[in-house]
């Protein structure tokens, strides 16, 4: 191993783009939310929506993983996933759940906790047959989380699109989507000295949301 790749501790970068303060915050955190995602997707930030999601399972072991956001609405931020995967039988466990987006060419970073739900099957449909032709095949033939071999997944996978068309490959059973219920938002900004900007909303009630200034 070179010496350049031994001094992790002397990499380190100063944030020094822009501020946040509770002023120029909206009342509503998705609203916030929804603002600086678009200000992700203007800046041309590489890969938008993806964010790192946490469940824990039932003995209290936390996993993480990236995840593409496919929606904001007023309820929360939805996803979509095989149910049984490890992150789906860990939501039917535990269905407390911790998103972070990551925006560092905006010095930014947003951390979203809540409770989960899947959303209806209609929903679920409705999106599915969205999706390219070779996304739903990889969906419908994919054990997720479970071991497998390459050679025996490639050949599902062709064998599936040599079976199905775009017209009769309908959404599995095992597949599809979530909400997840945000009680909690952290937004932060990179600061010089590292004195970063973090602004939270605590949920107090059912849209209402009192927000504060916490210590970098």
């Amino acid at each position: 191993m070179s010496k350049a790749n031994l001094n992790l501790a002397d990499i380190r970068k100063d944030y020094k783009k822009k501020s946040l303060s509770e002023e120029e915050t909206t009342y509503k955190p998705l609203d916030q939310f929804s603002q600086w995602l678009n200000e992700a997707i203007t800046a041309n930030v590489c890969e938008p929506t993806a964010m790192n999601f946490s469940t824990v399972s039932k003995d209290c072991r936390p996993t993480s993983r990236i995840l593409l956001l496919k929606e904001v609405n007023e309820k929360g931020l939805v996803f979509f996933t095989n149910y049984q995967s490890r992150k789906g039988k860990e939501l039917e466990e535990n269905p407390a759940g911790c998103i972070t987006f990551f925006w560092p060419e905006l010095e930014r970073q947003v951390r979203i906790e809540g409770f989960v739900e899947k959303i209806s099957e209609e929903e679920s449909e409705k999106y599915f047959k969205s999706r390219p032709f070779l996304s739903r095949v990889g969906a419908t033939i994919s054990p997720q989380s479970t071991e497998i071999s390459k050679e025996v997944l490639e050949k599902k996978f062709e064998e599936a699109q040599n079976t199905y068309s775009e017209e009769n490959l309908q959404k599995p059973e095992h597949w599809g989507g979530f909400c997840l219920i945000p009680d909690y938002f952290e937004f932060w900004q990179g600061r010089p000295g590292r004195l970063h900007d973090r602004i939270c909303y605590k949920s107090s009630g059912e849209n209402e949301w009192v927000k504060a200034r916490l210590a970098p």
